[in-house]
């Protein structure tokens, strides 16, 4: 039997462009990466398309949950800001399913629990409100009126955009505060205080507009004047439509089990009460709902893209038959035939996975941007994202990286 030596002339010490140290007994982590990412150089277009297919899945996932928890963020800091504390109050129906009312003393009796730091009640008004008398009655724009007093905004906890709120003396004259809808939907936003709206036949002057109240969109469609000038220019009743409250953190609940005796004691039962602060925790809830599905399409796009690193892995083995049996002519054992293919899949899928990282971080930050929320970059992730491509490379790479091992040196070397 004849044995080939490296070194004898006539035998190349390594094939060109490749290391010579796979002929020796032992190589190093970055030797098998050098060697690796030598292989995939060599392929260049092919390794490109095959790495864009990781990073196509990567990004996809990366973008799933960096758009759905930079929602989920913007809610939460929103619900922070504003707070959870905030109780309504309003009126249900009957035992024989008639609308029910609130007695006019119940904002009184709700002020008398202890925790309550707040409460007002309001009172809707049946009134059309619009920017000229030349207007139809029925072109309201969605915009309710309401009644309220001065307390209003210091228990909902808002702010004024400009002008000033309303007060013991223009409660009793036809001005109006305008919410912040309210006043977009009348065009009355750029314009500011000093114009003048037509409600229920009746011209009222713009003294104030509010700043958006997210937990209170009906406020934010309203236009509120005061009681006194509404009853007497619309016949109110000073009965409340819907009571708002303001208690402490720690006594939330408590007060909203004592709420619906509170403010009608004759009639509890028909009284509702509901948290607001809880309709924004279920959108941030709901933000990650779809979060499995788009998960799942990217897994698919993971699988393709590993499909396609044992295909191009395959097809290497194959093509480089000559070369796996040279380096085990020169003294390459199976495992380092087996940690170069194995090293170059995990090098290309781990590519893939880093631009797969970076691209979901973009679009993430892009979209989170547009939307104006808080851009939040998840790090199960960054992490994740990049593992499992590796992970992926590497059970893609497994197989074509033992076939290339047992190629025989003499069968490879025949069909040089």
């Amino acid at each position: 039997m004849t044995t080939i030596e490296a070194g004898r002339p006539g035998v190349p010490e390594a094939l060109p462009g490749r290391d010579a140290r796979l002929g020796r007994g032992h190589v190093g982590i970055l030797d098998l990466a050098r060697i690796g990412a030598g292989g995939l150089r060599a392929r260049r277009i092919r390794t490109g398309l095959t790495a864009l297919g990781i990073a196509i899945g990567i990004a996809a996932m990366m973008s799933v949950l960096g758009i759905s928890e930079s929602s989920r963020a913007d809610l939460l800091a929103t619900l922070d800001r504003l707070g959870t504390n905030l109780l309504t109050v309003n009126a249900g129906q009957t035992l024989f399913g008639e609308s029910a009312a609130l007695p006019e003393e119940a904002p009184a009796m709700i002020g008398r629990i202890g925790p309550v730091e707040g409460v007002s009640g309001v009172e809707l008004i049946q009134a059309s409100v619009r920017r000229t008398d030349l207007i139809p009655k029925s072109e309201t724009g969605g915009i309710s009126v309401v009644a309220a007093d001065a307390s209003l905004l210091g228990t909902l906890e808002g702010t004024l955009a400009d002008g000033r709120n309303l007060d013991a003396a223009t409660a009793r004259y036809p001005t109006v505060v305008l919410g912040a809808t309210a006043a977009r939907r009348l065009g009355i936003a750029d314009v500011g205080i000093g114009a003048v709206v037509d409600i229920g036949g009746h011209w009222f002057a713009v003294i104030g507009i509010l700043e958006p109240l997210p937990l209170t969109p009906e406020i934010d469609r309203a236009a509120i004047i005061g009681l006194p000038v509404a009853r007497d220019l619309f016949e109110a009743t000073g009965s409340p439509s819907m009571i708002y409250v303001r208690a402490s953190d720690a006594a939330i609940d408590d007060v909203r089990a004592v709420l619906p005796a509170s403010a009608n004691p004759s009639n509890p039962e028909e009284v509702q009460v509901s948290r607001p602060s809880e309709a924004i925790a279920a959108r941030a809830a709901a933000a990650t709902t779809f979060t499995a599905l788009f998960l799942g399409l990217g897994a698919v796009a993971l699988l393709v893209g590993g499909l396609g690193i044992a295909n191009v892995m395959l097809m290497a083995v194959l093509e480089r038959r000559s070369e796996i049996g040279l380096r085990r002519a020169l003294g390459a054992t199976r495992g380092h035939i087996v940690g170069q293919f194995l090293t170059e899949s995990l090098v290309l899928a781990g590519s893939g996975g880093i631009a797969g990282v970076a691209l979901g971080s973009v679009v993430t930050i892009v979209y989170a941007g547009s939307q104006g929320w808080l851009v939040a970059l998840p790090w199960v992730g960054i992490v994740g994202g990049v593992g499992l491509a590796v992970a992926i490379g590497a059970v893609a790479g497994l197989y074509p990286a033992i076939r290339a091992a047992r190629t025989a040196p003499t069968d490879a070397l025949r069909t040089a």
